[in-house]
């Protein structure tokens, strides 16, 4: 039985990788084909359903660490998919002022890229049991580049936003309401900008040291 369900949490998680890795091949070609064509103003809306798709299916990865499927701790996959749902869905889609911005681009580039060698390598790995050392250096060396650039670009959408937040009011809940309770969106999104203070730093230094572990690993095997 154990063997059984063994089986088939590869079969899912190979499914689950793939079909993700292909959202986000479908993201980086979109974003790309917009650039060259049109430039960077076009960029989101080339990408806009894949890129919301691709991402927010990333949801499943700290239900996958909740119950045990994958070993990746919930403490470091919850920020990351957390700051990168605000940016889509809280900036990017109900902010359209900031759409047209450069840095939609090197942020949709970052994320892609990134997101590409990752699921071909988790993908690979549940579907046939090893990777080539080739992808496990990509895996844990180009966040060297693309985490700054992509941290940098989440940073810079959400400070673009925010006269807009505070003009708007959206989603802020005002006084006197029968909850008895208040909330603005726009001092919410300066604490999220807050967060990526001492975030940002700690989220790499865990990922360098990841690196270390992993290379060094397969220079041992």
């Amino acid at each position: 039985m154990a063997g059984f369900l063994s089986i088939l949490k590869r079969i899912y998680l190979s499914i689950y990788n793939w079909t993700v890795f292909a959202g986000w091949v479908q993201v980086l070609y979109f974003a790309l084909k917009a650039l060259k064509e049109s430039g960077h103003t076009v960029v989101y809306d080339a990408v806009e359903r894949p890129l919301q798709l691709a991402q927010t299916a990333a949801v499943m990865e700290i239900l996958h660490g909740l119950v045990g499927l994958v070993r990746s701790p919930v403490t470091a996959t919850l920020p990351q998919i957390g700051s990168r749902l605000f940016v889509t869905w809280g900036v990017l889609w109900s902010f359209p002022e900031t759409r047209t911005h450069l840095l939609v681009s090197s942020l949709v580039i970052s994320w892609s890229i990134t997101e590409i060698i990752r699921y071909s390598f988790f993908g690979m790995k549940e579907a046939l049991g090893f990777t080539p050392s080739w992808l496990l250096w990509l895996r844990y060396s180009t966040f060297l580049i693309l985490y700054p650039t992509g941290i940098t670009s989440e940073v810079g959408l959400i400070y673009t936003a925010l006269p807009y937040i505070k003009a708007s009011e959206k989603y802020c809940i005002r006084m006197p309401n029968k909850w008895n309770f208040s909330f603005d969106y726009f001092y919410a999104s300066i604490i999220a900008l807050g967060i990526y203070v001492p975030g940002s730093p700690h989220m790499y230094r865990y990922m360098l040291g990841q690196r270390k572990k992993a290379l060094s690993k397969s220079k041992t095997a």
